[in-house]
Formats: structure tokens, sequence, C-alpha cells
């Protein structure tokens, strides 16, 4: 029997044992190897992913693997490892992830040795080389240099996301990639010019207020405001051929099934030199999105289920993690080896750092 149908038939097993037992997986914790608690916070959050999750666990990865020898496919592989491990192992133990600490070094050298690292970018890293190592394209089109300008937005949209897919499309990029609009509008002469881009996150300032709360809305409100663009920052507008004044504006053309929004509370040097402890309140549960979408649109609610958490000040901090259980829907803090379980009503705090949440299924709206 080969070792890849040996492993899935083995935690096959598990899961089934796990059912019937009622014993609640997934509350292995993560050995700290040396200021790696950015990383396993990360990995824990990904691990509660439950259609990620399962990608591993079901060994459905092992079909995507790009086995040509120019590609590389170990980030991919001693990732599923992990997660199958943490999903097999008893709930008070704990899981070296020295050897997938190798790999991610590999792939990206900026996490090599021990320092603390950003929490957002190793995300971004990971994301990046698992989705390069089972991509569906094996061979990319050329680039097309056709203008789609003369395109209605939606058609636009669809053109852009077509032309993406084309060159990146994966089970990770099924997940967690939307469509960002940019659009762009000349005050000399109204023109409108607008951009489709996609996205693995978005990144939100945090509004300063001298009073009162700042909700999660509030942060969306500010991302998507409309910022005018004026002196050095001038455009050019294509129909005047001149640098105008022009206003900015954001909005989401197509929702992904997993959204991560960052919140902005480090200052964006890259030695950080501040941090903002302002409290976020967030939604739990119906989170709505639909006012933030840059067309109408009825599917936009979103359940959160996971948070990567930054304690401490910009010179020295530790990462935590707050997951939710896709089996158990209980939620539990992960802080490196150790599992707990907590309320709900903790989920919150002026930690949170990265959270990330699930598109709710239209049928369990009704």
């Amino acid at each position: 029997m080969p070792g890849s149908l040996l492993v899935s038939t083995f935690v096959g097993l598990v899961l089934n044992k796990t059912k019937s037992s009622k014993a609640v997986q997934g509350l292995t914790g993560l050995r700290n190897l040396g200021n790696t608690c950015f990383m396993n916070s990360i990995l824990q959050c990904l691990s509660n992913t439950k259609e990620l999750r399962d990608y591993c666990l079901q060994n459905q990865y092992l079909r995507d693997l790009n086995n040509n020898s120019r590609m590389r496919t170990a980030l991919m592989t001693e990732f599923a490892k992990l997660i199958q491990l943490l999903w097999t192992s008893s709930p008070n133990d704990s899981v070296s992830p020295s050897e997938f600490k190798t790999q991610i070094q590999r792939y990206a050298p900026r996490f090599v040795g021990y320092n603390q690292q950003d929490a957002q970018e190793f995300l971004r890293f990971l994301l990046d080389g698992l989705h390069s190592e089972v991509n569906r394209v094996l061979v990319r089109p050329r680039a097309s240099t056709d203008t789609l300008d003369h395109l209605p937005d939606d058609e636009k949209s669809r053109q852009m996301w077509r032309r993406y897919q084309e060159r990146e499309d994966s089970r990770i990029g099924d997940l967690f990639v939307g469509q960002l609009k940019s659009s762009l509008t000349c005050s000399e002469c109204g023109y409108c010019s607008t951009a489709f881009d996609p996205f693995w996150d978005l990144s939100l300032p945090i509004p300063k207020k001298g009073y009162g709360e700042v909700t999660l809305m509030d942060c969306l409100r500010l991302f998507t405001k409309e910022d005018v663009l004026d002196g050095d920052e001038k455009p050019t507008c294509c129909r005047c051929k001149a640098r105008t004044r022009c206003t900015k504006k954001f909005s989401i053309q197509k929702f992904p099934k997993i959204l991560v929004l960052h919140l902005k509370r480090f200052s964006e040097a890259r030695i950080r030199t501040s941090k903002l402890t302002t409290f976020v309140n967030f939604q739990l549960k119906d989170l709505d999105l639909r006012e933030f979408a840059s067309q109408s649109c009825n599917h936009a609610i979103y359940n959160l289920y996971a948070v990567s958490n930054h304690s401490g000040t910009t010179m020295g901090g530790h990462y935590t993690a707050y997951c939710k259980s896709p089996i158990s829907n209980e939620w539990h803090s992960f802080n490196d080896s150790r599992v707990t379980p907590m309320s709900s009503s903790h989920v919150r705090s002026s930690d949170a750092y990265l959270l990330f949440y699930e598109l709710a299924s239209p049928s369990s709206r009704m």
C-alpha cells in the first residue's frame, strides 16, 4: 500500500473514531522553537479553517501537487503533515513544527532564524507558497495586453478574474482570494477609470477616535472612504492627458469564502516603531458586508472562526490564537503548546490583529 494511502486511511480511521467517541481533536498545541509564536498562531488559525483542514486530512492536495521537477512540493507536503498531526494527536499533546519551519525558510528565507516576525506577513508568504505548489495551471499563458477599458465594469471585472485564473488557480486561492475594485474619478473632466485586482486579505486602518469605541465597521468604512489625491499624489487622467486632482475609492467586487481582515496596529515602517492598542469591537456572527460591495450583492454575510492576537509592544510581543473548532463549534485559546477552552465572550480584545471570517452559506441564513 503506498505511504500516502496509508496515512489517508489512518487519518480517516482516527477521524471516525473521534466522531464516535465524542472526543474533539484539533486541540493539540505547537511547540515554540524560539520566537515562533507568530507562526504557531497562524498555523492554528489555518488548522481550524474547515475546508483547508479537510483538503489536508483527506489528502486531496496530493492530486494537485505539481510533481514536475522544476516545482517544489515540500512546503505543501509538510503543511499537510502538520495539520494531520494536529488533528490526530491527543488533545493534551503538543507537536513540533520544525520540519515545516525548514520548508517555509526555504520558500521564504526571511523566516530563517529565530527572530520575532509579523504574523500577517507570514500568512501572506505561507498562502502564496502553498498556492504555488498546488496551482492547477502548469503552463501560464502569455499576459494579455488587450485593454478592457471599453467594457462595462461588471464585464471588465469578469474578464480580469478570468485572466487571473488562467494563471493562478488553486484550492488555496478558491478559499482565500477575492477581487477588489478601485475607482479613480477625475475632478476636471469627471472621467472614472476602474481597476480590478485580486486580494488575499484586506489591511484595514484603525480610525483614531477621541471618544467611544471603534468598531470593525468603522475600520471598513475608513478603508472604503473616498480619498482625494492631490499635490504630489495627483495621477494622470487618461482623458485630460494631464495630472489632475482625483478621488479614489475601494469596494469589494468579489467576496472570498474566507475573508482575512488585518487590523493595521503597527506603523508602516519595516522596523516597527509604534503600535495602536485601540479596542476594535468586531462581530462574531452575521457580519453583513453588503454596504461595501461594488454592485448589488445578496451574499456577503460572514461568521468569525479564528483570531490571531498580538500582545505586548513592538519591542517584545507575543502571538496567540483564538479558534472555534469546525467540529464542536467551541472556542479555544492556543498559546504555543498550551490549549485551553474559552468563552466566546472573551474572543474580542485589544490584542486582536488578524480576523478570520467564513462566508455563511446562503441556506443557513434562511
